[in-house]
């Protein structure tokens, strides 16, 4: 490998389990509606350990169609962090809800729960905490306020496939939990997503509505709900199938690159890494917070300019411009944007080397040193 070669921000890991499952359904003839995603659903379920999972065409779909299926009063308020892309903003607005939106921890990036306790309302209906980066928001702490003041808990997981808290997967605490599948995460499907739940009912509302409402075994004309058409093609999920196969592999993967940026930039002035710890925690991107007197656009570029794919996370969705007007005079949000403006995301895939890291982490020191 040439040492000098540009290390991509994230690069999907593809192997021999995945092309053999991919085979067998070319094979079959049956590239939608067969078999291969019931099978997909049922490994990814006994993973998680949830009752059911739902395939589906992304993990904006499966949020958009998890607040649809709990069926939550028109116009109800769903409290969400502004710290996201704009999937998790457009999913409540096309459901019909509204966004409310609450700051985040300075240390968990995800929804601070005193705050989202005093943001809630009579007309709240639910709490969508955002588990960022593959940390997990403290989501014990916003499962017991959504049980004393009895709303609905639903988890944005779609960055945390396979992060534990205290035993139990990220994704299962709540009513519901969403996962995606695009290729810079985990694992991927190309385009895809996954709604878990341990509610029969919730699980078959969603089954029919990712199909125009219809049976995906039942009689073709026979519509019992309005849908969409957000299947998951039967190609998708032999890729996710053939990943999560390789599941334990890829984790540990992520966890040991995780640590040697953490072991080569802990002591590095200046910065600081997004967790204190990794206990648990599956990594989707590795991303470290710069002091604010460094430039952090600037040092982006510079990373660019040497051929390292740094990215920055996140413009936050009070801040958008499609979003500003919906969201009105509800911020300011002073830590998601402060974390926005000092976020960094390093390059962070499966196939990743320690000399790419080595690289990275050789470069991010030199900048910060110039610019200090």
């Amino acid at each position: 490998m040439d040492p000098a070669a540009p290390i991509p921000l994230a690069r999907p890991s593809i192997g021999e389990q995945e092309r053999a499952l991919i085979d067998e359904v070319l094979g079959s003839g049956q590239l939608s509606r067969g078999p291969m995603v019931k099978r997909f659903e049922a490994a990814f379920a006994e993973f998680l350990g949830a009752a059911h999972a739902v395939a589906l065409s992304s993990g904006s779909a499966a949020l958009h169609l998890g607040l649809k299926a709990l069926r939550l009063p028109p116009g109800a308020e769903i409290v969400t962090s502004p710290f996201s892309v704009p999937a998790t903003a457009n999913m409540v607005l096309a459901a019909g809800l509204k966004l409310q939106l609450c700051d985040i921890s300075p240390v968990h990036l995800g929804l601070d729960p005193p705050q989202v306790a005093c943001t809630i309302t009579d007309e709240t209906a639910a709490v969508l905490p955002i588990h960022v980066f593959g940390q997990p928001a403290e989501i014990e702490a916003l499962t017991d306020v959504c049980r004393i003041e009895g709303i609905r808990l639903i988890e944005d997981a779609c960055e945390a496939l396979g992060t534990r808290v205290n035993g139990k997967v990220l994704g299962t605490f709540g009513d519901l939990g969403c996962f995606g599948f695009y290729p810079n995460k985990q694992i991927t499907t190309g385009e895809g997503g996954m709604l878990v739940t341990d509610n029969a009912e919730l699980a078959e509302r969603v089954r029919l509505m990712r199909n125009h409402g219809r049976s995906m075994d039942g009689p073709w004309h026979d519509q019992q709900l309005v849908g969409l058409n957000y299947r998951l093609p039967d190609l998708s999920a032999a890729l996710g199938l053939g990943q999560l196969q390789r599941i334990d592999e890829i984790m540990q993967r992520r966890a040991t690159l995780a640590e040697t940026y953490r072991r080569q930039l802990e002591e590095v002035p200046g910065l600081r890494p997004v967790a204190a710890e990794d206990d648990g925690i599956c990594w989707f991107a590795w991303v470290v917070i710069l002091d604010p007197d460094l430039p952090r656009d600037q040092i982006l570029t510079d990373l660019h300019d040497r051929g390292i794919q740094a990215g920055r996370y996140f413009a936050p969705l009070h801040q958008q411009p499609a979003l500003a007007p919906l969201v009105g005079d509800q911020g300011p949000f002073p830590v998601a944007e402060a974390m926005a403006s000092r976020a960094l995301a390093l390059p962070f895939f499966n196939d990743m080397t320690p000399d790419q890291a080595e690289r990275v982490c050789e470069t991010l020191r030199s900048l910060i040193e110039r610019y200090r």
